[in-house]
């Protein structure tokens, strides 16, 4: 019997993924997500076995496991921002059920060389073991309060940008937003968003404002905020052909990524002009093999409120949002895109999924190429947009069609056999970090595992 043809070679690329540490001792579990801490060398990684690992980022040994809040898997996992001086968790679980874990931070304050050199023996998989065995103990987490209101699994939870609100998502078709109260450990339910017809499996906030994402198994992404004393729906997004595994704002001022090369390029400052007005943009990853890249569009006033003749409007403007597909990413998946990630530091996106493929995608001015052909054709060729923006290849969009999504670094097999279900991005920590701003990336997988991958731009000479 013939053997199927080998694959072929991955093309050259001008960065290079390589393997820095496995975090250890593995989970004996499937691992699900992982969470770089806002400001601590830490990450915290959502385990089957009903706990969360949490891992030194300085030395890749196991901390703390933290156990007995949940009856089923950790599905999924958010570190709160803004609470220097304590470090607060949430953590959502297939009980249908919402955790808050609560610990002091030795030192308060900015305290990241505390943990920079803790003990990087760590003890080893304590399994179930109720006192979680490791470096300083899961007691220091303490199990603050519990959400319960879902139906079934919770597979996603995200907390806004100032950490007032926490969401959570659920295979109920619900997303719920709870308001922590100043009575610390109360939270309140301030909205039920029902709108997806089928499971909710991810949601995140806008990084500048109380403006939440989701994406769902119903193919599409919906975006809402507060409108008066109520929680909308302002915009809903189709486009994917399957289901929405993930969806991540920009983080803001990105658009500063691309100040070089805009000198007096009155096209590319429009470009970066209208970004700006528009704000940090979305991404969306799916089962489609696709991630796509969304765009606020700006709406131009309508004269302060005043009907055409000049008489003031007694109706109120409406909160309805425009969102188009910028950009379609270069399809280097061939199975369910399950996470994306989008860097603050350097503005490039890395994804992950059944695959086990990790793909590193870079933003960059569009250069002139003869008789309009693309060095690398991006996802989807000529094939139509489900919202009629035009062809995967290059938008119709004049502001985006200046720039483009190159993939710059790639790796097959990242976790062997085994579906990667996380990647995101991390402040570099270890010894070994070349300099203050550099990130490595994160991946988390079937086979229990915790990956850190640094990122390296190939010089012209061809070594690293």
């Amino acid at each position: 019997m013939s053997q199927p043809p080998a694959p072929p070679p991955l093309p050259t690329r001008s960065h290079t993924l390589s393997h820095l540490a496995t975090c250890t001792p593995p989970s004996p579990a499937r691992t699900w997500q992982t969470a770089p801490h806002p400001h601590l060398p830490l990450l915290a990684t959502a385990c089957a076995d009903r706990t969360v690992r949490v891992y030194s980022l300085s030395h890749f040994t196991l901390q703390t496991t933290i156990g007995g809040g949940h009856k089923r898997s950790v599905r999924a996992l958010a570190w709160k921002p803004m609470s220097r001086g304590q470090s607060t968790l949430a953590t959502g679980s297939f009980d249908a059920s919402a955790g808050i874990w609560r610990k002091w931070e030795s030192g308060g304050g900015d305290a990241a060389h505390d943990y920079t050199n803790l003990n990087p023996g760590g003890k080893g998989d304590d399994d179930d073991d109720d006192d979680g065995g490791d470096g300083d103990g899961d007691e220091e987490y303490n199990f603050a309060s519990i959400l319960d209101g879902h139906d079934s699994e919770i597979k996603s939870v995200a907390w806004s940008a100032s950490g007032q609100y926490l969401a959570t998502c659920s295979r109920d078709k619900s997303v719920w937003i709870w308001e922590e109260l100043e009575d610390e450990d109360s939270f309140e339910t301030v909205a039920v968003l029902q709108e997806h017809e089928a499971d909710v499996k991810c949601v995140a906030w806008h990084p500048e404002s109380d403006v939440l994402a989701s994406g769902s198994y119903d193919d599409t992404v919906r975006v809402y905020r507060e409108d008066v004393d109520d929680w909308v729906q302002v915009a809903q997004m189709g486009g994917h052909g399957k289901t929405v595994w993930w969806v991540e704002f920009e983080g803001s001022g990105m658009g500063r990524v691309l100040e070089a090369g805009v000198e007096e390029n009155g096209e590319r400052r429009a470009v970066l002009e209208e970004r700006e007005r528009a704000g940090p943009r979305l991404l969306s990853a799916s089962d489609d093999c696709t991630v796509r890249i969304w765009r606020k569009v700006v709406k131009d006033e309508e004269g302060g409120g005043q009907t055409a003749g000049g008489v003031p409007s007694i109706f109120r403007k409406s909160i309805e949002e425009e969102w188009v597909t910028e950009a379609v990413l270069p399809l280097r998946h061939d199975r369910a895109i399950y996470a994306a990630s989008w860097s603050r530091r350097s503005g490039m996106i890395v994804s992950t999924g059944s695959d086990g493929r990790i793909v590193v995608y870079k933003e960059q001015w569009r250069a002139a190429v003869p008789n309009g052909v693309e060095e690398e054709a991006t996802a989807g060729g000529d094939q139509e947009m489900a919202n009629g923006e035009g062809t995967a290849a290059k938008s119709k969009d004049e502001t985006a069609s200046l720039t483009e999504w190159v993939v710059v670094a790639e790796i097959e097999g990242a976790h062997d056999v085994f579906e990667i279900n996380h990647v995101c991005w991390a402040k570099r920590y270890d010894k070994g970090k070349r300099n203050e701003d550099e990130e490595v990336i994160v991946s988390t997988g079937d086979d229990g595992e915790v990956k850190i991958w640094t990122l390296e731009e190939v010089s012209s000479s061809g070594g690293a």
